[in-house]
């Protein structure tokens, strides 16, 4: 019995290995038309008795601003042309800071890349299983994905309002415009939202909002001169 069940286990973790790896690497080149967090959603929606909304274009990289890639960078992961999917020491700064100051919301270090892990082979969520996941994703998509790959299904997949994900799709419901027309202000605003999409308006932003866009725009300044995007 004992030899039948570590067999069953070897296939399985087999099984997983293949099947994660294969799907990694096909979604280097198939565009990500959903996501689980959209079907989550979804199902929110129908258990809440709202209306159902999904919003969603896919767009390549070379149909967006060139200066939204810029602009997420300078907002979520400054270091990400650097690094090879652990920001480490930001890591670090996040938990002293965290760890002098409980008393106020907690700081994250998740760079580009772990996002796009959670947003395309995860769901939310802040368990330890869901985290060894997630770090296991983004080893995969650096191995596999160059820069701009990821930066092109992370700026498709992110949730960026009610029902609405992908820089494209945020583009035509804000301001009735295309992902490449977008201007370097309205870039920064998208990604000012992106810590809370569904709490923060690109389309109404708040002063606080206002404050983060400016922020944005001043780093972005910094941030062109040291990426270099093959668009």
């Amino acid at each position: 019995m004992l030899k039948f069940i570590k067999k069953l286990l070897r296939r399985i973790v087999v099984a997983f290995l293949a099947s994660t790896i294969l799907s990694v690497v096909a979604l280097r080149f198939i565009p990500v038309w959903f996501t689980p967090l959209m079907f989550i959603r979804l199902a929110e929606q129908v258990k809440e008795g709202r209306d159902l909304r999904l919003s969603h274009h896919w767009v390549s990289l070379d149909e967006m601003s060139e200066l939204m890639p810029i602009a997420v960078i300078a907002s979520e992961d400054a270091n990400f042309m650097k690094h090879h999917g652990f920001d480490f020491k930001a890591i670090e700064s996040a938990a002293k800071r965290n760890m002098q100051h409980p008393e106020k919301q907690k700081l994250g270090a998740s760079t580009i890349t772990q996002q796009t892990a959670k947003n395309v082979f995860l769901w939310p969520g802040r368990s330890w299983v869901r985290k060894g996941f997630e770090v296991y994703f983004t080893t995969l998509i650096e191995l596999f994905w160059p820069k701009e790959r990821i930066l092109e299904v992370y700026l498709n997949s992110i949730e960026t309002g009610e029902g609405i994900y992908g820089v494209e799709a945020i583009a035509r419901e804000n301001w009735g415009l295309h992902a490449h027309q977008l201007s370097k202000q309205q870039c920064a605003l998208i990604a000012a939202t992106l810590p809370n999409p569904r709490k923060f308006s690109s389309k109404n932003p708040s002063p606080y909002m206002l404050k983060r866009q400016t922020r944005i725009l001043r780093e972005m300044n910094y941030v062109k001169k040291i990426v270099k995007l093959n668009k």
